[in-house]
């Protein structure tokens, strides 16, 4: 009867999971949900190149970006992506070998331009989009220092966010409605996690 009960519990427990496993692709990490969870993108390991992978959850039938990982990431260091509702946002490389932030559009199945966003001079670490696609946090390195900014795709406009008490902004995760930040800072030698309102 016991064993029973034990082996019923964990059948439940598997089914409450999905596990989306890429035969002959490496290691698979930065993992994002559109914003009704239709769609995961992770980046994945292939061959010594990192890439962008997006799987449809209800099949697990992995979509094509339509060219962006062979266009736009020829030099293969994709990294933290981040999903709107018909988008993604993600770091990789630039034509001139620096990193940009990038963006996808799910429904023409084009690149679209973040004029004002990326500078030749700044670096960025993490990247964050609301479902909407419409504001985009991001953590970049600039002349030394790190800042986080919030970039509005609709006004073209990049806005310096404060962090009160001062820190060194890490990671980013902005919130489904794009009223809530979520910030990894170092402060005094310790790893905080902020949430700070962006109206």
């Amino acid at each position: 009867m016991r064993r029973t009960l034990l082996l019923l519990v964990l059948v439940l427990l598997a089914g409450c999971s999905q596990r989306y496993s890429a035969p002959g692709l490496g290691d698979q990490e930065d993992p994002a949900l559109s914003g009704n969870g239709r769609l995961l993108v992770s980046v994945v390991d292939r061959g010594g190149r990192r890439s962008l992978r997006l799987v449809e959850r209800s099949t697990g039938r992995e979509l094509p970006l339509l060219g962006v990982n062979t266009r736009l990431s020829t030099q293969g260091d994709d990294r933290s992506p981040s999903m709107a509702r018909q988008g993604v946002v993600w770091i990789a490389p630039g034509p001139a070998g620096q990193h940009q932030v990038r963006w996808f559009d799910l429904a023409s199945g084009m690149g679209g331009p973040l004029p004002g966003l990326n500078r030749p001079d700044a670096q960025p670490i993490s990247v964050s989009v609301d479902a909407k696609g419409s504001r985009i946090a991001l953590v970049r390195s600039l002349d030394g220092r790190t800042e986080l900014l919030l970039y509005n795709r609709n006004l073209a406009s990049v806005r310096p966010l404060m962090l009160v008490p001062a820190g060194v902004p890490a990671r980013v995760a902005l919130s489904a409605d794009g009223q809530q930040l979520a910030v990894q800072v170092s402060r005094g030698g310790r790893w905080e996690v902020e949430v700070m309102r962006v109206p």
